[in-house]
């Protein structure tokens, strides 16, 4: 039987296609503009990787303790669309600012601001799953959302990297080019939005008190209270911790890796656009099988072909395994993501979707600093790129051997 989306799903999946345009940018365009304001003040290679590392670790720990915080506001009835609303305009707002400046410095931090906000919207996006859909049909609906992020993004996508690669030829300069590329970028990601904050209904929420900020912070700890009394969801988000880190990490840093081992800038962003085209069926194929498999097999082969991913970029010294990588990544990207959104949303409580979700991103983007740390500490102490990818694979064989004791848990 063929699936179909209900219009409030689509809605929904759209902000997917807006977000997605974000982190491509993030995940290829940011790092070598950054590379160039950096280079031009005179900052080595291997600095360079460090510093952006950082930079998104930095990021991740503000999500870390922010996101738990608003996701549990945001459960208060009327709260989740406006908290929605904020902290996409900032994000979008950070990404415009962020072409107007010529510092690295600077650049830095409005990409820490950009790109927290960015995560935080994310936070209350994937709560709102509970809201527009049913368990039954999450695993494919959550599938459809990152399988159409991937190939809508290649839109804006595909028009910054013209602006870049052929700004000569144009006849502006590398700057406007780079401040048109994140214009269009923050324009995509608000209007790709604005048909779900259109339609979008609060179905599932706790009744406002009298003081909702002190009220969310006790209703907060009692979530971590929980957590020990059903051990099913808390060792999932042990899991969770771990390989996703490791998924976080590769996405935020691929450019930046290629480009600190010297490989062609033009071959690494068409690498980069083919992750995202092998993505979408990629993604759409596993929502598909979770009919027929229990998403925590999927997952599982998901987290091996990580470990196997980041062994591999040990290896890495050529602009063909660069490819090699890149669609590797982009038949499991997508899968792992959407289909660990879908059985942790099954596995929690409806009403307190954005409170579990705010915990989720603290194992989840909020810690993907120990990733991005990891490289680059490894990096600079090793003097090698590669070792410091391969140190991922620690990071994916942790999540698979405790991912394999959550469906031995019954609940």
């Amino acid at each position: 039987m063929k699936f179909k989306l209900t219009s409030l799903e689509k809605k929904w999946v759209l902000y997917d296609v807006g977000n997605s345009a974000f982190t491509m940018l993030v995940s290829t365009i940011m790092p070598i503009y950054f590379n160039y304001l950096a280079g031009s003040a005179g900052i080595s290679d291997v600095d360079y990787l460090a510093y952006w590392g950082y930079a998104i670790s930095l990021s991740t720990i503000l999500v870390a303790v922010l996101g738990p915080v608003l996701g549990t506001l945001s459960d208060l009835s009327g709260w989740k669309k406006i908290i929605f609303m904020i902290t996409l305009f900032v994000g979008a707002l950070g990404c415009v600012f962020l072409g107007f400046t010529s510092s690295y410095m600077w650049f830095l931090v409005l990409f820490v601001i950009a790109k927290s906000a960015y995560s935080l919207s994310l936070v209350i996006y994937d709560s709102m799953l509970t809201d527009i859909t049913s368990a039954q049909r999450m695993d494919e609906v959550s599938s459809h959302g990152y399988a159409w992020g991937y190939i809508g993004s290649c839109i804006p996508f595909v028009l910054c990297l013209l602006l870049v690669l052929f700004y000569e030829a144009i006849g502006i300069s590398m700057e406007t080019a780079m401040a048109g590329a994140f214009i269009l970028t923050a324009l995509w990601w608000v209007l790709m939005t604005l048909p779900l904050l259109k339609s979008y209904r609060q179905n599932y929420a706790i009744e406002a008190e009298s003081h909702p900020v002190r009220s969310s912070g006790r209703r907060l700890l009692q979530i971590f209270g929980e957590l020990r009394e059903n051990p099913k969801i808390l060792f999932f988000l042990v899991a969770f911790f771990f390989y996703i880190d490791g998924v976080y990490t590769i996405i935020d840093m691929a450019t930046a890796y290629g480009t600190a081992l010297g490989l062609d800038t033009t071959g690494l962003l068409l690498a980069l656009l083919l992750t995202q085209i092998v993505a979408f069926p990629a993604a759409l194929c596993f929502g598909r099988l979770s009919r027929k498999a229990s998403s925590a097999k999927l997952i599982l082969i998901c987290i091996g072909a990580y470990f196997l991913v980041a062994l591999y970029g040990i290896t890495l010294t050529h602009q063909y395994q660069f490819w090699i990588l890149a669609v590797c990544v982009g038949i499991f990207q997508g899968a792992i993501q959407s289909l660990s959104r879908a059985y942790y949303a099954r596995i929690i409580p409806e009403e307190k979707s954005g409170e579990y979700f705010g915990v989720y991103d603290i194992c989840g983007k909020g810690a993907s600093f120990m990733g991005t740390t990891l490289v680059s500490a490894v990096s600079q102490v090793t003097g090698s790129t590669n070792l410091g990818v391969g140190a991922l694979s620690i990071m994916f064989l942790i999540g698979f051997l405790v991912f394999t004791r959550v469906e031995k848990i019954r609940g």
